[in-house]
C-alpha cells in the first residue's frame, strides 16, 4: 500500500504523529480482533493492541517491507505480545453471576467451546515460540503458510510441518483428554 509506505517513512524521517494516528487507525481493528480470538478478554486484547502498536511504533525504523507487508508484521509482533502475556498470567477465576443463562443448551455449549479453546491454548502455550506462533498466525490470524513464511523468514515447507504437526498433536492430545 503506498499510502502505508507514505505514513512509515514519515513516523521514521519526522516523528509525524499524524502518520502514526493514520497507521493506528488503519490497523487497529484488525488487529484487536486477532489478539481477542485469542484472549477473549476486551481489556486484555485492547492492552496488547496498545502495546503491540506501541512497540511497533517504537521500531518502526527496523521494519523492512520486503520480508513482510506492515499488517503481517503487526500481526507477528501481536502474537508475541498475546505469548507473552500468556507466560505471565496465573489463572484467572470469574464468577457464575456474569452469565445470563436464557437457553441452557446455548450456556453449556458456550462452556464446552470455551473448555475446549482452553485446553488448546493451555497445549499450545507449552510450545517454543516459534510454534505458538505459526500456530497463532494461522488460526487466529487466518494467514497463508507463504505469508507465515515470510515473516518468520522460515522456508514454507517447514512452517505447515511445524503448524500440521503440531494439529496432530493437538487432535492427540484433546481426544485424550475428553475420553471417558
Amino acid at each position: 500500500m503506498e499510502q502505508e509506505q507514505k505514513w512509515i517513512r514519515d513516523i521514521v524521517r519526522h516523528g509525524s504523529k499524524k502518520a502514526a494516528d493514520a497507521l493506528v487507525r488503519a490497523y487497529y481493528d484488525d488487529i484487536y480482533t486477532f489478539v481477542y480470538r485469542q484472549t477473549g478478554n476486551r481489556e486484555d486484547a485492547m492492552d496488547l493492541t496498545q502495546e503491540s502498536f506501541l512497540a511497533a511504533l517504537r521500531s518502526l525504523h527496523a521494519y523492512d517491507a520486503k520480508k513482510a507487508g506492515f499488517r503481517t508484521w503487526m500481526y507477528h509482533i501481536a502474537s508475541h505480545k498475546v505469548i507473552d502475556m500468556r507466560r505471565k498470567r496465573k489463572v484467572q477465576y470469574f464468577s457464575i453471576e456474569d452469565y445470563d443463562i436464557e437457553d441452557e443448551k446455548d450456556f453449556i455449549e458456550d462452556i464446552q467451546n470455551k473448555e475446549l479453546l482452553h485446553a488448546i491454548e493451555e497445549f499450545v502455550r507449552g510450545m517454543e515460540p516459534q510454534v505458538q506462533e505459526v500456530f497463532r498466525l494461522r488460526v487466529y490470524g487466518e494467514y497463508p503458510f507463504p505469508e507465515i513464511a515470510a515473516v518468520l523468514s522460515q522456508p514454507e515447507a517447514k512452517i505447515k510441518a511445524q503448524y500440521y504437526r503440531l494439529a496432530a498433536r493437538i487432535k492427540k492430545e484433546i481426544s485424550c483428554s475428553y475420553e471417558t
